[in-house]
């Protein structure tokens, strides 16, 4: 075979090692094909998550108080808030994630979230309602979801364990509305004070566990007042009864008989007229005014008849 010139000589070599570096390439990602449905991503946003709140990618609260000392707790920057799993569990929950590092899913890009601290950007719920649960998918799978809650007494300055949990439900492939899983779970009636939802999401078309913490702060319920008692409370005493008797009226009289008081014992007493004594009272000028009005027509009528009589002579 003839030689060629130099320059077309490297311009073929050029070539040659530019298709071999993209066949390279291509069989380098055909073993991680059949890997890529592992990708299956997701977080609650709503009771909002510590990896929403503060990881990179959900990071709604990441000027925080609690997120600065997570991410400073974590060493640098967390992983992105959609990828805290863990592979192959298969349920052996306790065996993967050790005590101290529940939030974290025993994963190093994550633990800062497992600091214990009351200040976590958290959700007010109240106890014996239902929770509505939005756990985002940015890749959604098929599985399961197994929600627990801290039981009574739990203190949130200390780190969270399997023993301060309790299981509320499992629910198996909710519905997936706007890219989020909806769901809901009954909060017990116990509960007070701020306390951990613990969601973990156990896929069933991947290899895949996901991890989760939501803080939560329960409302305290005003005690319903007491009923009113009503004390027995002794009657008054009666004051002496003030006796009032009037003189008795002269017969055929206008005037207006002088009232006599007498009083008891205790002095100063005011003595009133009842109504029926002043009705009485009230009769009696009348009946006087119309004898004296009818007295006076008779004696005009009788002295004008006199008259008349003394001017017929």
């Amino acid at each position: 075979m003839r030689s060629l010139p130099g320059p077309a000589a490297e311009i073929l070599e050029y070539v040659m090692i530019r298709r071999l570096a993209a066949v390279a390439a291509v069989a380098a990602l055909v073993p991680l094909m059949p890997a890529l449905p592992a990708f299956a991503h997701g977080a609650p946003t709503s009771p909002i998550s510590r990896t929403a709140a503060c990881a990179a990618g959900g990071g709604t609260a990441t000027d925080t108080a609690a997120c600065k000392a997570a991410l400073k707790a974590n060493g640098g920057a967390f992983g992105t808030f959609d990828n805290l799993r863990v592979a192959n569990v298969n349920g052996n929950d306790k065996k993967f994630v050790p005590d101290g590092e529940l939030c974290s899913g025993g994963l190093s890009q994550f633990k800062g979230l497992d600091i214990a601290r009351d200040d976590f950007p958290s959700t007010t719920v109240t106890g014996g309602k239902t929770l509505p649960i939005k756990y985002r998918a940015t890749l959604p799978h098929q599985g399961s979801f197994r929600i627990y809650l801290t039981k009574q007494g739990f203190t949130p300055t200390q780190k969270l364990t399997w023993g301060a949990l309790s299981e509320l439900t499992e629910i198996k492939d909710p519905p997936l509305t706007s890219g989020s899983y909806s769901m809901s779970v009954k909060l017990p009636k116990d509960r007070t004070g701020r306390q951990i939802l613990y969601i973990v999401w156990q896929t069933s078309s991947t290899a895949d566990t996901y991890y989760s913490c939501s803080d939560l702060v329960f409302k305290t319920v005003a005690a319903s007042p007491s009923p009113a008692v009503v004390k027995a409370t002794a009657k008054p005493t009666a004051k002496p009864a003030v006796t009032t008797t009037a003189a008795p009226a002269p017969a055929e009289t206008s005037e207006i008989p002088e009232t006599v008081e007498t009083t008891s014992a205790a002095p100063q007493a005011i003595t009133t007229v009842s109504e029926d004594k002043q009705v009485t009272l009230g009769h009696q000028i009348i009946l006087g005014a119309v004898l004296l009005g009818g007295g006076f027509l008779a004696w005009a009528v009788i002295g004008g008849l006199l008259r008349r009589r003394r001017e017929n002579r």
